[in-house]
């Protein structure tokens, strides 16, 4: 045997099950005959302790009584308030369809103002706060933004609009309605402003000029001074605005989140390399799965000794080969591991023609789909705790990875099989299941409440981080929800 096997998904007949249909919700509704026969046994009630044993046989609380008793005697007092004369002419059969437009109107307009608003706010550019701007300046912007615009628009739609989260929104009002309402008082403890000065001069002597307030209060013990706590050493200097890192640090770009959508398969493949652990204490085989993420389908998978990057240049060329990509088709997304970074491994993508992201850095988010298929298959219940061999290895994966695609119903894709999605069988499989589920319709509609089941449609697209606010947003499966399937 070589020292890693390719393998990839087959095409077969999936199998077909019912879909589950659950009741629509409802509230428990009272009649007026019920009402006034409970009111009657309540007036009828002298000794202590009969409507407390009414109320919990009837799932009641007093509240219950006194709204329906008010409800009695509005309904009597309007009875016998009823001036006699000319009857009132009736309503018109359309006069209530058009009050119902004209509200539906009144609320469509105040909606469409809100939007306008809502779109103005979002052309301002709030990341130019000045040359100079720190990203807390740049923050402190848009929260004013955002504070200005909810109070045309509420708090929800604001922050929805300008992407802030609603509880940094609080806190920053919050911090704005303490701030004005009144101001810290001094401590009584705290340093005159003679012995404040002091300080400030001493930090800023040529002697300690470049060192840390830590530094400075140790060398001030050993000639037997002192002049406050370390605390207050950093809090006089940050009064004055003399605290700031001076140490030549890294500064790390901002990375890019990346937003990649699949609408079929072979469009968007995810990879990644999970370790098996070994016979021995630190010793591992590595697993290399390509999973497509519309079809959840593995289309490639490898076990090997060692991770290096002509393996994974293996793996990647004939999954490809066997899956017909054509140049400019694919985008291949991966964490940022030594081998998904090697110039072996882009220099072939280029001679592909395949587009590849990766993750952002110690953001394991970004690469759900992986993710979550490496728990579904450490979290089986054979999944062994260490393997005697490599052979071992690839034994147990080649069986796992043929249930995973053929025999496994996914939350993630409708209850369907990834190779099911993968080859296109999906749709005919969903009619069959409706077809299927209007069978039992037809027995026994009364189990339904007179409303037609249907089978949980084929999703549409599946994402990798979708934008904010997004109408692509809506109705398309979270790869969270990958996870439910070993429960």
């Amino acid at each position: 045997m070589t020292d890693q096997a390719v393998r990839t998904e087959s095409q077969t007949t999936p199998a077909r099950i019912p879909s589950e249909v659950l009741e629509k919700a409802a509230r428990r509704r009272f009649t007026a005959d019920y009402k006034q026969r409970i009111l009657a046994e309540a007036d009828g009630c002298t000794e202590s302790g009969q409507i407390g044993a009414l109320l919990r046989r009837e799932g009641l609380y007093s509240s219950h009584l006194t709204k329906w008793r008010t409800q009695r005697d509005e309904a009597v007092r309007a009875a016998l308030s009823q001036s006699r004369g000319r009857k009132l002419l009736e309503k018109h059969p359309l006069a209530e369809e058009n009050a119902r437009l004209q509200r539906e109107n009144q609320r469509l307009q105040a909606r469409l103002t809100q939007a306008q608003t809502i779109i103005e706010v979002q052309k301002k550019p709030f990341a130019t706060a000045g040359p100079g701007a720190t990203p807390d300046q740049r923050r402190d912007q848009l929260m004013n933004a955002a504070i200005e615009l909810s109070r045309e628009t509420g708090v929800k739609s604001a922050c929805a609009a300008l992407n802030v989260n609603r509880a940094q929104f609080y806190r920053a009002q919050a911090v704005e309605q303490t701030a004005s309402v009144r101001a810290r008082p001094r401590p009584p403890l705290a340093l005159s402003a003679e012995e404040e000065q002091r300080v400030l001069d001493t930090l800023n002597s040529e002697r300690f000029m470049d060192r840390s307030p830590y530094q400075v209060y140790a060398a001030l013990l050993d000639e037997e001074q002192h002049l406050c706590s370390i605390r207050t050493l950093y809090r006089v200097l940050a009064r004055h605005g003399e605290v700031r890192e001076r140490r030549s640090q890294l500064h790390h770009p901002t990375y890019t989140k990346p937003e990649l959508l699949a609408t079929a398969p072979n469009q968007v493949w995810s990879w990644d390399i999970t370790k098996l652990k070994g016979p021995a204490k630190w010793t591992y085989f590595y697993l290399y799965v390509i999973l497509d993420i519309f079809s959840r389908c593995v289309v490639g998978w490898m076990v090997a000794h060692r991770e290096c990057t002509e393996l994974a240049k293996r793996l990647i060329a004939e999954t490809c080969a066997r899956q017909g990509v054509q140049e400019g088709q694919l985008t291949l997304h991966a964490d940022r591991g030594s081998s998904m970074t090697s110039k072996g491994v882009e220099q072939l993508l280029v001679d592909l023609g395949v587009t590849k992201t990766h993750s952002r850095p110690h953001v394991s988010n970004d690469n759900p789909y992986s993710e979550a298929q490496f728990k579904t298959l450490k979290y089986r219940p054979n999944f062994p705790a260490q393997f005697g061999s490599i052979e071992d290895a690839r034994t147990f994966c080649g069986p796992f990875f043929d249930w995973y695609n053929h025999d496994h119903y996914h939350c993630g894709i409708a209850l369907l099989t990834p190779a099911s999605v993968h080859s296109g069988q999906a749709t005919e499989i969903v009619l069959k299941r409706n077809q299927v589920l209007q069978a039992a319709f037809q027995r026994h509609p009364e189990r339904f409440k007179g409303k037609p089941p249907t089978a949980q449609p084929v999703p549409p697209a599946a994402w990798i981080n979708p934008p904010p606010n997004s109408l692509s947003q809506e109705n398309l499966p979270s790869p969270q929800n990958d996870t439910h399937d070993l429960q």
